[in-house]
């Protein structure tokens, strides 16, 4: 047998690390690789460029900051030349609190803090200990009382009077924080030998997923108080609540479950053979490899649910869309509702992309190398 010796060798040069500036190297590679690539590049910068040219110069240069006499007439003078920024400090109160009594506003204002406070206490790996779920359930319960008052010498105020950002954040937190583990059980039951109990995992998740979200808050709004007894009422942000909780359980249930499906089947026999209960098993071998394997369709999922909180404006219930909606009916102000979006929008922008980062960070650290 001859042996292959015509095989041309790979020059040194060629294996040797490409000299230069790294930065430039990375520039040829994958923006100006080609004449087509090049020209589609610059023509893309060059737009850029003049989007954030006109940007900064609405925006900032010919933007009015402050109108030293609280009224509208500085912005109506620079319409169509500058931003009109003044009116978030005019409005933003009603922005962020809605109709909560205005001497009282430091309560929400106090329970955001709180709400914020606990994300990040969340993240800290160090602090996932059961007493993470005390602190959870302590500070749930303050802001409670600090929304709703009538002890401790704080006035009573009707969920009627919520409003704003506070709003948002209970419906996404009470949303995801019982819809997740919801999720878990109805994704074990799909999975479970006892034909009855995965049966009615199935009709669950078909039913919620079958119908958008505003079906589900119309029926839990205006349908579901005609199927109580006479003189039983549940508050309608508390029907909102349930109704967002139980389709958060449908989607999440199926996230998991493809998380589950991911597992090998040598991990359930592992702990089989360990002689682990079901859910022991689940709790301490298969649910964690499943989360890791989901990290990244978890939290899309969550940031779904944060913006869907929105959609409860059709049964009268005032989120922070719903707030800078009302916030600009006044007529003095109505022309100026871009700058009020794009501050609601920098709200929303804040939380989704905190939430993307941790999920990135998460997902590093958890898996193995």
């Amino acid at each position: 047998m001859t042996a292959i010796t015509d095989m041309p060798e790979t020059p040194r040069a060629a294996r040797r690390p490409q000299p230069g500036n790294p930065v430039l190297h990375w520039l040829r590679k994958n923006l100006f690789s080609s004449i087509p690539n090049g020209i589609i590049t610059v023509l893309l910068l060059a737009l850029l460029a003049k989007g954030i040219f006109s940007f900064v110069q609405w925006g900032i240069a010919n933007a009015v900051w402050l109108t030293p006499t609280g009224d509208s007439s500085a912005c109506r003078a620079a319409r169509g030349l500058g931003a009109c920024w003044a009116i978030i400090p005019e409005k933003y109160r009603f922005i962020l609190f809605g109709t909560y009594p205005f001497d009282e506003q430091w309560r929400p204002a106090l329970s955001v803090v709180l709400f914020i406070a606990l994300y990040y206490l969340s993240t800290r790996r160090a602090l996932w200990r059961r007493e993470l779920v005390y602190l959870w359930i302590g500070a749930l319960a303050l802001i409670s009382l600090l929304m709703w008052g009538g002890v401790l010498g704080l006035s009573f105020v009707s969920q009627d009077r919520w409003g704003g950002l506070p709003v948002t954040l209970i419906l996404a937190t009470f949303g995801l924080a019982f819809g997740f583990p919801l999720g878990i059980l109805v994704a074990l039951g799909r999975r479970s030998k006892l034909p009855a109990i995965r049966s009615l995992s199935v009709l669950y998740v078909e039913l919620i997923r079958g119908v958008p979200l505003v079906s589900l808050l119309f029926m839990a709004s205006v349908m579901f108080p005609l199927f109580m007894p006479a003189g039983f009422n549940i508050d309608k942000l508390l029907r909102a609540q349930i109704a967002i909780i139980l389709f958060a359980g449908a989607y999440l249930a199926e996230v998991i479950r493809g998380g589950l499906q991911a597992v090998p089947r040598g991990q359930y026999e592992a702990a089989d053979a360990l002689g682990l209960s079901y859910w022991r098993k689940h709790r301490l071998i298969i649910l964690p490899q499943a989360i890791r394997h989901v990290i990244p369709p978890l939290v899309n999922t969550f940031i779904a649910f944060f913006k869907d909180t929105s959609l409860v404006l059709i049964i009268g219930i005032f989120d922070l869309l719903t707030t800078a909606k009302t916030a600009i009916i006044d007529p003095a102000w109505q022309q100026f509702s871009v700058e009020v979006y794009i501050f609601v929008a920098a709200i929303y922008f804040v939380f989704c992309f905190a939430m993307s980062r941790y999920s990135r960070s998460l997902e590093a650290r958890t898996t193995p190398k």
